[in-house]
């Protein structure tokens, strides 16, 4: 891949208006208070960088899904607040809307002290649909665009792309962080390279390990994805999901490692459940000796050995995706080992997906990692080799 993208050390915008297109689609409660703001954190550095450059800063952020029509619930009010805190106190105004005259009075009466949090983009059916229309509105907001939102950047929605037509469009530092590192690991990494994929489901991840194929060393497919692949070697794996329409899929993967001598490495043991709840009970077993009534639901400590013992060797590592149902602490077991794994090693790590992360966090050793990713689909976009829409955008050098 060859990046050739304008950043912001190259151009000068004391004084200009800039418009940052930020991923503040933050979970909350019931209440609607922020329960995890890493999102708005991660911002921090850039919007520190363009206060520093003296410049006149404008967010623009969707939240939730609210299908293109105003709705209080998806307001973006708590995060103006909660931004406002994390900046210590500096003035964050939020627009009544993200266009219209309302927003143009704010914007022209905007001083270097304040920030203008736009309302949720997505009150507008124009923002998913790349409108025109939209993204020339938004854009006359501003002289530049700042793209800081790698989580949205593989969606060709108005903020990350329609708006480059009109503007220059410049990665904030997380954008180009995320670009660095998933591109070094994609493209140019320090070798050994290992991948770790896991989830529920071959189809999600076709496209990864199709195209990790081509660069990595080991491959290691855990969580519910893996039974699949089992199914192609013609073990009975009892009431484990599989994707039988993807068996032949997983047959032609595997004879693709053997062809360009990749190490693929599947569990040798699981930790089977009599049914699919928190409550199961559970036992490991063997791969092949999978009982006909009951499911694999996570990895089993002799997988944990050797998948672990794979990456000892490894200069680069990237893991996407859980070995089991972490969500059922019963089965959470194998991500866990795996994220102490993945963390023990003084290697490039590159972790992305919620439950990979989480365990992470839940074990404290995200200060291990190099590089957590903000993207969730872009990532794995990313990784299948695509051209993200919000990239293309970037202004060239």
């Amino acid at each position: 891949m060859e990046y050739n993208k304008k950043t912001l050390a190259d151009i000068l915008l004391s004084e200009e208006k800039v418009l940052v297109r930020v991923d503040y689609n933050v979970p909350m409660d019931k209440q609607g208070n922020i329960t995890d703001d890493t999102r708005i954190r991660a911002t921090l550095p850039t919007i520190d960088y363009l206060t520093n450059q003296n410049v006149l800063i404008i967010l623009a952020s969707h939240l939730g899904r609210p299908d293109g029509q105003p709705n209080p619930k998806y307001s973006l009010r708590p995060v103006a607040e909660r931004l406002s805190q994390l900046l210590k106190g500096r003035e964050v105004l939020l627009a009544p809307d993200c266009i219209g005259p309302e927003v143009n009075k704010m914007v022209e009466n905007l001083k270097p002290s304040q920030i203008l949090l736009l309302e949720n983009l997505r009150f507008h059916a124009g923002e998913e649909k790349n409108e025109p229309e939209f993204s020339r509105q938004l854009a006359s907001l501003a002289e530049f665009l700042v793209n800081d939102a790698f989580g949205v950047s593989h969606r060709a929605h108005a903020s990350v792309h329609g708006v480059a037509k009109y503007i220059p469009s410049l990665p904030g530092f997380l954008m180009e962080k995320e670009i660095m590192f998933l591109g070094q690991a994609v493209y140019n990494p320090r070798r050994p390279l290992a991948a770790i994929i896991g989830g529920a489901k071959v189809s999600d991840k076709i496209g990864v390990v199709e195209n990790l194929l081509k660069n990595v060393n080991t491959l290691i497919i855990g969580g519910g994805m893996a039974n699949t692949f089992l199914a192609a070697q013609g073990y009975d794996i009892g009431k484990s999901l599989v994707e039988m329409d993807k068996i032949d899929l997983a047959k032609k993967i595997i004879q693709d490692a053997k062809d360009k001598n990749v190490k693929l490495l599947l569990p040798i043991d699981v930790d089977v459940a009599d049914k699919f709840a928190a409550d199961a009970e559970y036992k490991t077993v063997g791969i092949g000796e999978i009982p006909a009534e009951w499911m694999a639901l996570d990895i089993g400590s002799a997988t944990v050995k050797e998948f672990s013992a794979a990456l000892i060797d490894s200069k680069t590592i990237v893991w996407n995706g859980p070995m089991g149902v972490f969500e059922f602490d019963n089965f959470a077991k194998g991500t866990e080992e795996m994220a102490k794994a993945v963390s023990a090693n003084n290697v490039l790590s590159i972790v992305g997906g919620g439950d990979s992360v989480a365990a992470l966090e839940k074990l404290k050793l995200t200060e291990n990692i190099s590089h957590i990713s903000t993207g969730g689909g872009a990532s794995l976009e990313f990784l299948e080799g695509k051209e993200l829409p919000g990239i293309a955008a970037l202004s060239n050098k």
